[in-house]
């Protein structure tokens, strides 16, 4: 079967000169969250740029916490009490709680993946995934991912309501290059001030392989919390072969159907 990849990030840690206390600890343990596999003292102590020994002390007190221990290699790893934590969390969450019946829905409605994002700066941000009861094609997309807002129909989307006009587009984007994630991506600015100001008015985001090649995704905003600022958006990222846009354009009364009812507030 084939597998269609939404290649996700994680946030960079800026350079501002070493970390002390807190801040180290810190660090090792977002590290840490990057290696599931495990790392090395020595290379996670040449990573986040300080001593052996002070990492060694700081994994000691994450070890005494519960959030890492040591793997039969002596790798260093996540540990389960954060895990533990990190996902009785997210599943409680109030905003999960009620998108999962939303994305169940639409999941089961076109047999593809949903998602809920939230906008983060020039980044979205994962914060629930449903994949399709039955055929399933695991898309890499995962709870905390990131991808480049611009490239994404949930980036689009919510940039759209969160820019409200070419001048707030532009400042947005400034000098940055935004980044080619297939040869679909749109990466000229007035390129991207077309494309919002067409979302703003029909009221929806889309993506053609543009984040990745073979998935296309249709976007709706989802109002939890107001009745004019979106908490965040929902999508339908489908495989192209077998779902192409154009279906999920068709569909688009019902799909908003399900995420009105769904997301209504009061």
């Amino acid at each position: 079967m084939a597998e269609a990849t939404a290649r996700s990030g994680t946030a960079e840690r800026p350079a501002e000169g070493p970390l002390v206390g807190s801040d180290r600890v810190l660090a090792v343990l977002a590290e840490l969250a990057r290696h599931p596999d495990g790392i090395a003292l020595d290379d996670l102590a040449r990573t986040v740029a300080s001593p052996k020994p002070t990492v060694h002390r700081a994994l000691a007190a994450l070890r005494r916490a519960g959030f890492a221990t040591q793997d039969d290699r002596r790798q260093y790893v996540l540990g389960d009490e954060f895990i533990r934590l990190a996902f009785a969390n997210h599943e409680a969450r109030l905003d999960h709680l009620r998108v999962v019946p939303i994305l169940r829905e639409l999941s089961a409605r076109h047999g593809e993946t949903a998602h809920y994002a939230v906008l983060d700066g020039r980044s979205v941000v994962y914060r629930s995934k449903i994949d399709p009861p039955s055929g399933a094609v695991r898309l890499t997309s995962t709870v905390g991912g990131r991808n480049p807002a611009h490239s994404t129909a949930l980036g689009k989307l919510l940039l759209a309501h969160h820019l409200p006009d070419d001048n707030a587009v532009r400042a947005w984007a400034g000098s940055t290059h935004l980044e080619p994630r297939t040869e679909r991506t749109r990466t000229a600015v007035a390129d991207l001030c077309a494309e919002l100001a067409l979302t703003r008015q029909r009221g929806y985001g889309v993506e053609d392989q543009e984040n990745e090649p073979g998935v296309s995704c249709l976007a709706l905003p989802l109002f939890l919390s107001s009745p004019t600022e979106p908490s965040g958006a929902v999508s339908i990222s489908a495989l192209t072969y077998r779902t192409p846009l154009r279906d999920l354009v068709e569909d688009l009364p019902a799909i908003r159907a399900i995420v009105e009812r769904g997301g209504r507030t009061g």
